[in-house]
């Protein structure tokens, strides 16, 4: 039996579990880096000039997962001419996939993002990350490009 998930808005008390959720899924960053941009969001300072939040999904009082959802005023295969809610980052605790806990948190999101005027909300994944991009698409996303970026050195 699955325990019921419960999804909140993040605030400075979750600072220390936020940035280490943010330090798993971008793990190229520091923990310290994570901190500074985490204690911002939640501040209510974003590093742009578009709102940013975090909601967290707990079960049994632990935060499982979170989705950090923010404006942007455009998005690949979204209407050029009103902002868009853009999930800038999703994960969920390995052990608590396929639970409904990832569909709690976008659906969160959507909320968030309705209440902002948005009518659309976009996202991305790495071409090689299957497990997100089926977990986008069981939520109702839809494939609206596929992008490979190549460098070249000169000499």
């Amino acid at each position: 039996m699955s325990r019921p998930v419960h999804v909140r808005r993040a605030g400075s008390a979750d600072l220390d579990i936020v940035a280490r959720e943010f330090h798993t899924l971008w793990p190229e960053g520091t923990l310290g880096e994570h901190e500074a941009e985490v204690r911002a969001v939640l501040a209510g300072r974003p590093p742009s000039t578009m709102p940013v939040v975090v909601f967290v999904a707990e079960i049994d009082d632990k935060v499982v997962g979170f989705v950090e959802v923010g404006l942007r005023s455009h998005a690949d295969g979204c209407n050029a001419l009103r902002p868009v809610a853009f999930i800038e980052g999703w994960h969920v605790e390995p052990q608590h996939r396929r639970r409904g806990v990832g569909r709690a948190l976008i659906g969160a999101a959507e909320h968030w993002a309705r209440s902002n005027g948005c009518t659309e909300m976009a996202s991305d994944t790495w071409i090689d990350n299957e497990p997100s991009q089926h977990a986008h698409e069981a939520l109702g996303f839809d494939v609206v490009d596929r992008c490979v970026h190549y460098r070249k050195g000169l000499r």
